[in-house]
């Protein structure tokens, strides 16, 4: 493993941590936001924090499935460098940039085929 990897796979593996926490601390809030919505027993067609209780609900269960994905990323990230294949572009096979896997150290792609939809 290069220096200039294993740099990037101590920032993944630090990003990582950050997203489990993240996500639990989502989870807790979500958990909360229902409690309390559970807790009161009131008019819901007439209850003036009807659709703002519904709303962050929905709010929170994205940014939880947002962060999920991100993890995701990290874990596949993760994994293409254990397998020897972090850093190479899963379109053309080309070296992806180091400027790109410092700003996204959880690429794909190389910028050309940023866009290009994979499989996950």
């Amino acid at each position: 493993m290069s220096t200039r990897t294993a740099a990037l796979a101590a920032e993944l593996t630090s990003d990582r941590t950050n997203e489990v926490e993240r996500i639990a601390g989502l989870r807790r809030e979500f958990a909360e936001v229902v409690e309390a919505s559970e807790a009161n027993i009131g008019d819901d067609e007439h209850d003036p924090e009807g659709s703002t209780i519904a709303y962050e609900r929905t709010q929170i269960a994205a940014l939880i499935t947002q962060a999920e994905q991100h993890l995701a990323e990290i874990d596949a990230a993760l994994a293409r460098i254990d397998d020897g294949t972090y850093g190479t572009c899963e379109v053309c096979g080309e070296e992806i940039p180091d400027e790109r896997l410092r700003a996204r150290p959880a690429a794909r792609t190389c910028i050309a085929h940023a866009g290009v939809r994979l499989r996950t």
